[in-house]
């Protein structure tokens, strides 16, 4: 099975000074690099413990400096929360800094309580964010901005800052609904998923089908389908389901902090065996690689997201857990990869 790896991050808040949250993730991130993984992608979210990283450009620029081939992915900017121009020129400045290794994933922002704080009206975000990335893409490919729009209006805009790839860095989204996956295939976006296997598959289905119609013939390489999970690997097999469960309880009490505060019948739908629990994988390397195997084949992914960092697991758990995966799991991977070639 051909699969490349990613390692995806909340940077959720943890019992102990951010700081030294943000070292240690930094610390993670360096393995990443060292070990061959395609691309670090970092989530955003405000005014929750979720998230660490209101402004993952930032924490994105720090592992810039410290990494040489990882490639560095938001996942996603919310749109809603930036003025475009600003987000534009921050975004050129990043893949200048991390000499083109950004990838930039946009959506509208999943939440309507963090969005709301800002004083935006969740039913209009998905209008709101289709205005920002017009804006941010005219910015990023035009040299100026003209754009007269509902939200934003900019009027001869000098723009010259560029990004270091050309004409755009690569882009993701995470679409829910088909409507969604199409016009991802049709625009040559990356996906990634989080929904169950029999929901995915049909979505991977039907955007391999429209980005062969649309890029079949262009030679390009189609993008990333991606499915991830919690990760927690040991040699016991029952210390890995205990630290993996003591990770997910800490980080899902982030998940649903505002949840909570605003609907609080959220938090019973994470029951054992059923909701988010799907995405917790833990045990002996053996185990969690068929696992990631059974995954991938179920929903037609391409690209798997590993999360090795949650909760409030310390960094020596993370990194011991990292090291099996890059040592008794990755390479299963890598041979198959390479005797399909």
């Amino acid at each position: 099975m051909q699969i490349e790896f990613g390692a995806v991050d909340h940077l959720d808040q943890q019992d102990r000074p951010h700081r030294d949250t943000f070292d240690d993730r930094l610390t993670l991130i360096q393995a990443y690099d060292e070990a061959g993984f395609y691309a670090y992608h970092l989530t955003e979210h405000h005014f929750t413990p979720l998230g660490l990283a209101p402004s993952p450009n930032i924490f994105l620029a720090a592992a810039s400096r410290i990494t040489t081939r990882l490639r560095l992915a938001t996942l996603v900017y919310v749109m809603t929360t930036y003025h475009p121009l600003r987000l534009a020129e921050e975004i050129c400045m990043l893949d200048q800094l991390s000499h083109g290794r950004l990838e930039i994933g946009t959506g509208r922002g999943i939440s309507p309580f963090e969005i709301g704080y800002f004083g935006i009206d969740h039913l209009e975000s998905r209008a709101i964010a289709r205005e920002a990335w017009a804006v941010v893409e005219q910015a990023l490919t035009k040299g100026h901005v003209d754009f007269d729009g509902k939200y934003f209006q900019c009027h001869d805009v000098p723009f010259t800052m560029k990004p270091a790839q050309s004409p755009l860095p690569p882009l993701w989204q995470a679409p829910g609904s088909a409507e969604g996956v199409a016009f991802c295939a049709r625009n040559n976006i990356s996906c990634a998923f989080n929904r169950p296997a029999n929901i995915t598959k049909p979505w991977t289905d039907l955007y391999r089908k429209i980005w062969t119609e649309t890029h079949g013939g262009s030679g390009r390489k189609m993008p990333k389908l991606a499915v991830g999970a919690h990760l927690f690997l040991d040699d016991n097999e029952a210390r890995a389901k205990e630290r993996a469960q003591f990770g997910y309880d800490g980080w899902y009490r982030s998940f649903v902090h505002l949840w909570r505060r605003f609907v609080p019948m959220v938090p019973t739908q994470d029951v054992p065996g059923a909701g988010r629990q799907r995405l917790v994988m833990a045990g002996k390397p053996a185990q969690v690689r068929a696992e990631i195997e059974k995954l991938v084949g179920e929903c037609g992914a391409n690209y798997f997201l590993a999360r090795f960092a949650y909760g409030d697991l310390s960094y020596e758990e993370s990194a011991g857990s990292l090291g099996l995966f890059v040592d008794e799991v990755m390479p299963h991977f890598a041979a198959a990869t390479r005797a399909a070639e």
